[in-house]
């Protein structure tokens, strides 16, 4: 029983870690749309992971670690090649044009922070105490923002055609590169004091299993993404530090 306990949070890891391998296959066959749903599906499975490991009690240095590269698969490698063949498929980036190599460099130094940003998170000395992450998570970049705007792209083609890609995507990627890395206080999506807030975040979830599950409404994943991302960050500096 003592091994099943752990053998449950590490499957939904191992899951989630084929996925991003399968999304990273799926983007280089050409079926975005697939990949980026790959990548919203590993987001789910890893809240998965994490409750499940709460709820066993079955938290371990193993799978803290195998934790952290299924993240970086999931939520950096994938959609960095998702938002590279975005650009060349949806954005018309011409392959070894200066915008080509621009794209390529934003999503390699996003590569590198999420690496960077996961191994600061094993390092608890490093982190505030209480329910906060130092720096905007990897899972709520790559798996939240990211996919949810390809997908928007995708299923918006008279958007995708009007926006200037080649610099639309370079500057998002650099942007939560920079998130990600820093020290900023953001909130985890955990139990609060506030009624109102643990109700919110249980709606909030609720809503993206349902989009996730049925593959629809990629805006109100976007659109989600977009408003933790804005709240976490504002909450995180007008709150007092634990």
């Amino acid at each position: 029983m003592s091994k099943l306990r752990y053998t449950i949070p590490n499957s939904f890891t191992a899951l989630s870690l084929l996925l991003g391998v399968a999304s990273i296959m799926t983007a280089q066959l050409g079926d975005l749309e697939l990949a980026a749903w790959l990548i919203v599906w590993c987001g789910l499975l890893d809240v998965m992971d994490g409750l499940s490991a709460r709820l066993l009690k079955a938290t371990s240095d193993f799978g803290a670690e195998f934790d952290s590269m299924a993240d970086l698969v999931s939520f950096g490698v994938a959609p960095a090649v998702l938002v590279l063949h975005a650009g060349l498929e949806v954005g018309q980036i011409e392959y070894e044009s200066p915008q080509f190599y621009v794209l390529f460099a934003a999503v390699a130094v996003f590569v590198l922070a999420g690496a960077m940003r996961l191994a600061r998170f094993n390092l608890v000395s490093e982190q505030p105490s209480g329910g906060w992450f130092a720096g905007v998570p990897i899972t709520a970049a790559g798996g939240g923002l990211v996919s949810s705007f390809i997908l928007v792209l995708i299923y918006h083609g008279d958007i995708a055609a009007s926006l200037p890609l080649h610099l639309h995507l370079p500057v998002l990627m650099f942007v939560l590169t920079l998130l990600m890395i820093s020290r900023l206080r953001f909130p985890k999506a955990v139990k609060r004091n506030s009624l109102f807030i643990n109700i919110s975040q249980g709606i909030i979830i609720a809503g993206v299993y349902y989009c996730g599950i049925t593959r629809s409404f990629p805006e109100y994943l976007l659109g989600v993404g977009v408003f933790m991302l804005i709240a976490g960050i504002i909450a995180g500096r007008i709150t007092r530090p634990d």
